[in-house]
Parts: structure tokens; C-alpha cells; sequence
């Protein structure tokens, strides 16, 4: 008789209703299973762990005027939230191609949306970044329709190993896919106090650029590294609570706006996104058959003048037969329902 006896591996205690720790948030990363905590947790406004809330869903879908039987392309996938209203408008025939860098957030969504009965008879996952949509037109489209949202997603976010949040501690990473590039930590290292300065003022628009240049070259030159992202936390914290023009009571709130800032601007150099956003406009026209429609989720001012200066230039010279004249932002409910919508901009166009 065997008498040995099996261990029992319980799962991670749900502690309280809000659990801390991203791995403790089974709830969240089953919202299938968790409909009713789900709805909880976005109707306060907040986004579950895991989960990405797509932004402007209506506004997409009701421009792209998506028919049974086209070719649409989504150009950023993410979570996969808008392939997925896209492909219900398809109703069962057509198809729809997705690309995404992240090679860890890829898997999960062709999961997802197989789940919801999209199997590769109508959707196609593609592991490559956007700014290759010349290649991905030439083997797959024109396309009809192609959407880009230019937000990194909740998930990515939210997920401490990824390094995209000051939150929680994690190392210095910022990389959209892990496999590729160098980290923050180490992109840090080879900055000067100008290109730190360019990048802070050009892709966030940071009042304390300069000051936060000087102390993390002070840090990096006195042999300190700043390999996680609350070492680079701590380094703001201190420069806003030294500067006495910023009230008391408005500190936390200014440190808050303050790393958003440096680490989006910091995510936006490792990533080349500014780049890869350049080829991706100059290469768009290409993707497009006649009459074909494009939209773009732009989540910061830099972004979206390139966008809108891309569009008008290329309308002017007979390419896009129309494009958008005033931005669309979400509506205030949405933004209720999810804070992250609240910088959004799209806009679009359509190829003559």
C-alpha cells in the first residue's frame, strides 16, 4: 500500500475585496468566471488586473462602416477588445488580422478570442510591430479597414514585472516586447543630461525635465544605479518635495502626474515609438484599398500632431479624400467608467 501521501497546493488567498499584489487578483484575471466582481470593479471606475478596457469602441466601429466579407487589419491588438467588436461585424465572413509587439500579451488575446469563436478561419494573430504594415499589406491585404491604438495596454500595466508602472516596485524595463531592445535601466546609463532633458520635454511635455535630468546623471555618475522603478520614484519624489513653489497638499498629486510623465517618456525612447509611428503614417496609404478607412487612438499631444499633420498633408496632395476636422475625445461617462480614457484622441481618415 502506498502510503505517500499528495500535497495540496492551495490557491492564493483572495485577501479582502481588494486585494494589493497583482497575483493575488485571481478574480480579475478570470473575468469570465468573475462577471459580477468584474462589473464591480469598472463601475468604480477602476480597471480589473489583467483586463484592458478598449477605448471609444462605438465612435471606431460606427466610423469604420465595417461590412460581411472585408479585410480589416488591427494594427495594435492588445487585449483585443476592438478585433473583437470588429469581427462581430463581420458576421462570420471576412477576416481580420492583428498585430502586436508584446510576444507574452499576443498569446493570451489569440486565446481569448478563440474562446469567443474567432478561430483562424476569420482572425489572424501577427507577432510583429506596426511599423511593418507595408509587409503585413503585401502578403494580406489592402485592407478595408485598419485600426491603431497608440496606448499601452492596462495589462501591461498593470503587471509589476513588466516594469511599465512607479506603483509598484519592479525592475527599470519598459519594453514593450522583453525579448528585444535594452531596458530603461540600462538605456539610462547612456544618456547625456541634454538627450535626457530632449526626451523628457519632446515626448511628455515635463515642466521638471531639466531638474530630473541632473539628478538622475548625478546618480548614475556617483556609481547609483536605477534599476527599478521605485529607485527612479524616490528621485522624483525628492526634487517636487524640495521645490517649495508646489503647495503641501498638492505634492502627491504632482509627484503622481510627474512619474506618469517621465515614465511614458521613458517608455516612448525605449520603444522608438515616435519612430515607429512615422512609418507606420508614411507606410498607412499603401495598406489601404480605395475607399478604405483608417482610425487612430492618439494618448499624447505629441502623437496626435503627427497624426493630424500627416493626414492633412496627404489629403492635400489627393491621397485621403477626407479626414477627421475636429478630434474625437470618449464621452464623459466613458471616462467615468475608465480614467485611462481620458487623454484619448481619434482621429481618421479615408483614402480617395
Amino acid at each position: 500500500m502506498d502510503n505517500e501521501q499528495k500535497t495540496h497546493k492551495r490557491r492564493v488567498r483572495y485577501k479582502g475585496t481588494h486585494p494589493t499584489k497583482f497575483h493575488e487578483k485571481y478574480k480579475e484575471h478570470n473575468p469570465d468566471k468573475y462577471k459580477d466582481d468584474i462589473e464591480k470593479i469598472i463601475k468604480k471606475g477602476n480597471t480589473p488586473a489583467g483586463m484592458h478596457i478598449s477605448i471609444c469602441v462605438q465612435e471606431i466601429i460606427d466610423f469604420l462602416e465595417i461590412k460581411p466579407g472585408q479585410i480589416g487589419l488591427d494594427a495594435t491588438l492588445g487585449y483585443g477588445g476592438h478585433t473583437s467588436k470588429m469581427l462581430e461585424q463581420l458576421q462570420g465572413t471576412g477576416h481580420v488580422y492583428g498585430l502586436d509587439i508584446d510576444p507574452i500579451e499576443i498569446e493570451k488575446t489569440k486565446a481569448r478570442l478563440l474562446e469567443k469563436g474567432f478561430d483562424e478561419t476569420i482572425f489572424s494573430a501577427i507577432h510583429t510591430n506596426f511599423k511593418n504594415i507595408d509587409h503585413v499589406a503585401r502578403e494580406y491585404g489592402p485592407f478595408d479597414f485598419i485600426l491603431a491604438d497608440l496606448g499601452v495596454s492596462s495589462m501591461q500595466i498593470d503587471d509589476p514585472s513588466r516594469g511599465f508602472s512607479f506603483k509598484r516596485e519592479s525592475p527599470l524595463d519598459l519594453r514593450l516586447n522583453p525579448n528585444q531592445g535594452i531596458p530603461a535601466s540600462e538605456r539610462l546609463t547612456q544618456m547625456t543630461y541634454n538627450e535626457l532633458r530632449d526626451i523628457l520635454e519632446s515626448y511628455s511635455d515635463e515642466p521638471y525635465a531639466s531638474p530630473i535630468a541632473k539628478a538622475i546623471m548625478k546618480n548614475i555618475n556617483q556609481g547609483n544605479t536605477i534599476d527599478t522603478t521605485t529607485k527612479l520614484k524616490v528621485i522624483i519624489e525628492e526634487i517636487i518635495e524640495n521645490d517649495k513653489a508646489v503647495p503641501f497638499k498638492q505634492r502627491e498629486i504632482t509627484i503622481k502626474k510627474t512619474c506618469q510623465r517621465t515614465f511614458q517618456a521613458l517608455r516612448m525612447d525605449v520603444n522608438n515609438e515616435y519612430d515607429v509611428l512615422y512609418d507606420f503614417l508614411e507606410k498607412l496609404p499603401e495598406a489601404l484599398k480605395s475607399g478604405g478607412r483608417v482610425a487612430i487612438l492618439t494618448f499624447h499631444s505629441g502623437e496626435d500632431r503627427l497624426v493630424k499633420k500627416a493626414f492633412k498633408e496627404l489629403k492635400n496632395l489627393g491621397i485621403y479624400s477626407d479626414v477627421t476636422r475636429d478630434v474625437i475625445r470618449p464621452s464623459k461617462e466613458e471616462c467615468f467608467q475608465n480614467p485611462r480614457a481620458t487623454s484619448t484622441k481619434m482621429r481618421w481618415a479615408i483614402k480617395a
